[in-house]
Order: structure tokens, then sequence, then C-alpha cells
């Protein structure tokens, strides 16, 4: 390192290392999660304050050693899957599932970004998944032209969107904060409380945001002659920053639900949630909501490209051009919205299939990160690891529950 460049204040290096963090905490911001909260407040008030803010300290956990990954090995999560799983055909149908599950998360955003903009311009929802994945592409562009700085600073620009469009409610309308603190205390009001909270939880840790964060770091810090302890810092700074501003936007939409949301009718929809802000809070706040949807929508599906791209490099070791994968990634949330199928719906399921890809992300990460002969001195302390593996159990157990709440 220069002379020159250890004369920079130490607050300007660190904050020279930001990014990659918010870049991966987008997958906390998508419309699924939009959906799961404002029916949350919309249905139960403030009871589950308590259930996002415990799924956002679990994830704070898991996106670290995601990016410690990334960081320590220089490769990504698919990538050191494809040089330890046995044989051919076993990473062909790892990465058929992560795609599979890769895809499922893009029908949620994409429907997600075409509602906002029905919302917003009146474009029929098909049109409005087009331009959802078109705007997508542009982003990707960056990302695959080596650009990931302008690509993190454009998504972080979205991430500001969402915050400033999802929190607007509670500037109109505050919360009642005894009300608000009561909902700190775990526990439950019927069977219909519990399959919420664990929706909210089961989809906090989206396999997609697992791979691409470990992709992400690597990439940003590929080169860099910052030493990885100092990277290490800088990333827990960056996963902080990020997960208190996706926590924060989360609980902000409960309390904007549970505040002036309860007990409407058609608030279990993103149109009818619009709708309802539109006739409570004004035309202001309904449309600083479909904003943040639709930077939602448009930001964490090219993440969730992203994502998709780097499992099929990984795993079979196949660079696809991104205009073709965009295209095909694209077609599922497509052809969903040209045959008519409700939304919601839509939303619905591609959750339950993202639950089936939790086991194949969580697993490996916490084996690798905690084994020496991968990470070297960065590997795990015991107690990293005994959080990792309870946050694994536990977060595996809920995504169960959820298949059997949903499915039975």
């Amino acid at each position: 390192m220069t002379i020159e460049a250890t004369r920079v204040p130490a607050q300007q290096r660190v904050v020279a290392l930001l990014g990659p963090a918010l870049v991966a905490g987008v997958a906390y911001l998508d419309p699924g999660n939009v959906a799961s909260n404002m029916t949350a407040g919309a249905l139960f008030g403030y009871l589950l304050v308590w259930v996002v803010i415990a799924g956002n300290a679990t994830a704070w956990l898991i996106q670290y050693l995601s990016a410690k990954l990334g960081i320590a090995t220089g490769a990504s999560l698919p990538e050191i899957l494809g040089r330890r799983l046995p044989g051919a055909w076993v990473r062909r149908a790892y990465w058929l599932q992560a795609e599979v599950v890769a895809m499922a998360t893009d029908v949620a955003e994409v429907i997600g970004g075409a509602i906002a903009l029905g919302l917003l311009f009146d474009i029929p929802l098909l049109i409005g998944g087009l331009l959802t994945g078109i705007v997508s592409l542009c982003l990707l562009l960056l990302q695959s032209r080596g650009r990931a700085q302008v690509f993190e600073r454009v998504v972080t620009s979205m991430v500001v969107l969402i915050a400033v469009g999802f929190c607007a409610g509670l500037v109109v309308a505050p919360p009642q904060w005894a009300s608000v603190a009561g909902g700190l205390v775990p526990r439950f009001e019927g069977s219909q409380s519990v399959l919420l909270a664990v929706s909210i939880l089961g989809a906090t840790i989206m396999p997609h945001a697992i791979y691409a964060h470990s992709a992400l770091a690597r990439d940003r810090f590929d080169g860099t002659l910052v030493t990885k302890p100092r990277l290490l810092r800088a990333t827990k700074i960056d996963v902080t920053i990020a997960l208190v501003v996706a926590g924060t936007v989360n609980v902000a939409i409960l309390l904007v639900a549970a505040g002036t949301l309860r007990g409407v009718a058609g608030t279990d929809t993103l149109e009818g949630a619009y709708q309802a802000l539109l006739a409570n809070l004004g035309p202001v706040v309904a449309t600083l909501f479909a904003i943040g949807l639709l930077a939602s929508g448009l930001a964490s599906t090219s993440v969730g490209a992203f994502a998709g791209s780097e499992i099929m490099h990984g795993l079979l070791h196949v660079r696809v051009p991104i205009l073709y994968r965009r295209v095909v990634t694209l077609l599922p949330a497509l052809a969903l919205l040209a045959f008519g199928v409700d939304p919601t719906w839509a939303l619905v399921i591609s959750q339950v299939v993202l639950s089936f890809g939790i086991p194949f992300a969580i697993v490996p990460l916490v084996i690798f990160t905690a084994s020496k002969a991968i990470m070297g001195d960065l590997a795990n302390r015991w107690w990293t690891s005994a959080m990792a593996a309870v946050a694994a159990v536990a977060l595996i157990g809920l995504n169960v529950v959820l298949l059997v709440l949903v499915l039975g």
C-alpha cells in the first residue's frame, strides 16, 4: 500500500469498502416481503413486530458468513460447491434446484414490478412485467461488464427509493408506540398468525441472496491491497447497515399497515393495499408506496438474475450471455401474467418453491465457513459455527412448517 493511501482517514477507507451487503440486502426488500409484512399488519396489527426483528437478526449472521466466504476464499459459494460436489450429475442436479429457486424468486420480483407500473401508470401487467425485465437487463449489463461499483450505486439508490416509499406512511400517520412496544413480546393469536409469522421468518433468508453475496464480495475485493481481517471488519459494518435499513423498512411496512389498514377489506393483495393507502392516507403516500414497490421489483430482480448467472457459472462452469439468461428467466413470470394468473397467488407459490432451496444454500455455507481447509485462519470460531448451525436448523424447520401449512 502506498504512503498516500495510508494517509487517507480511516473512515474514508471503510466507506470505500462498503456496498456488497446493500446490494445483496435488496433480497429482504422484495415484493414478497412487502406483501407478507403488509398482510401481517393489516390482519394482526402490531402483533408480529418481533418476528420481523428476529428474522433480521438471523439474516445478519447468514449474510456475514456469505460475504466472509467470498473474501476468505476468493470464490463464491456456487464455485466452491462446483469444486467439491462429487460427479457431474450431482453438480447438475444441484444446479437445477438452485436455478428453479432463483427463477421462482424472480417471478415474485417481476410481478411486483409489473403491479407497481400498473398502479403508477395504468400499464397492463404483461407489459409491465416485460418493462421490468428490460430495465433489470440494463442493470445487469453494468455488472457483467465489470462496472460492479456503478451497479452497487444504482441498486443502493433504489434502496433509498424503497425506504422513502415504504416509510412515508409513518410520517403522515405515526403508529401507537405503546402498541408497537407490545409487539416486541413473542406471542401469537390463532393459527393464521402462526402461518404469517412462519411466512415472514421462513422466507427472510433467500437462497439467491446467499449465493449472490459471496460472489459480490469476491468481485468487489478482487486484487485489493486491503488485508482480509480489515475487509471482514468493514464487511461487518456493511452487513449491519444493510440489515438495519432492510429491517427498518420491513418494520415500517408492518407498522403502516397496522396503524391504518387493520380491518380494511382487500389489503391481502398489493393492489388492495395501495387502494387502502390512497383512501386512508392520501395520494402522496399511496404514490410513494407504488414507487417503492417498483424500485423493489427492479432492484431485487436484477440481483436475483445476477445470482442465477453465478449459480450456473459456479456449478456448471458455463457462462451464458446475460441477455439470453434474462430472456429465459423472464419467461415464467411473463407466462403467468399472460395467462391471467392471480398475482398474489403467484407470489405465495413462489415463496413455497423458494423454501425448498433453503437447506441447499445454508447448510454448505455453515460447513464451509467452519472448515480450516477452506477458510484457513478465517474459519469460524466454534461459537460462531454453533450459532450458525442453530440458525440453519431453525430456518429449515420454519420452512418445513411453512410448506406443511400452505400445502395442507
